[in-house]
């Protein structure tokens, strides 16, 4: 699996990117949100997070300015009946990560409809299976709380995005918080994984 691609920008186009990896040209799909972040212009360097996703014709390498990116497409295309990357891709496209999850906290349909390609009964399909079957809204629900670390929160909110249950995603990911309080996302993430594959 390609996890994330560092080099120079060779084309730059909104939605799609071709990145210079050591003389092999890898094409990526990125979000608008992602292009305007990193600004893309030929000849600079990139790095960003990926996601290669595998159908029987095509192989497609998805690109993400930040973990928290990342982690919400893969939230979408692994926990949603029925949504794929076009409408993972979409999502991000439509509406910064903050915004999509204090939506999907207040069970505003409503305002996930106006999200290109994404109607009202997708944007309640979300809200209903990302509340009832993965228990992300009660996570995404504390961070508005300044008693937990935004970085513990999004190392929680991924987690559960790989399929752990709720509560011992936050048991772990307090245990490691309290012994790092300011480590960025990734090191809480990384060493949770370690402590729940020991």
């Amino acid at each position: 699996m390609i996890a994330r691609i560092r080099g120079k920008v060779l084309e730059a186009l909104p939605g799609r990117l071709v990145v210079d990896v050591n003389g092999v040209g890898y094409m990526l799909t990125v979000s608008l949100s992602t292009y305007d972040s990193i600004n893309p212009v030929e000849g600079t360097e990139v790095d960003l997070r990926t996601h290669l996703h595998i159908r029987e014709q095509a192989h497609t390498l998805y690109g993400f300015a930040s973990a928290a990116e990342k982690d919400l497409f893969l939230l979408l295309i692994e926990r949603v009946t029925g949504i794929g990357p076009a409408i993972g891709m979409a999502v991000l496209s439509g509406m910064p990560v903050d915004h999509f999850k204090n939506c999907v906290v207040n069970g505003d349909a409503a305002a996930l409809s106006q999200i290109k390609g994404l109607g009202k009964k997708t944007a309640e399909r979300i809200i209903l299976e990302l509340k009832d079957k993965v228990g992300v809204a009660e996570a995404w629900q504390a961070a508005s709380g300044d008693a937990v670390p935004s970085a513990a929160i999004d190392a929680e909110s991924a987690l559960i995005g790989l399929g752990y249950k709720q509560a011992e995603a936050r048991k772990v990911v307090a245990s490691v918080a309290k012994l790092k309080p300011s480590a960025p996302t990734e090191d809480l993430l990384r060493d949770a994984l370690r402590m729940l594959n020991s």
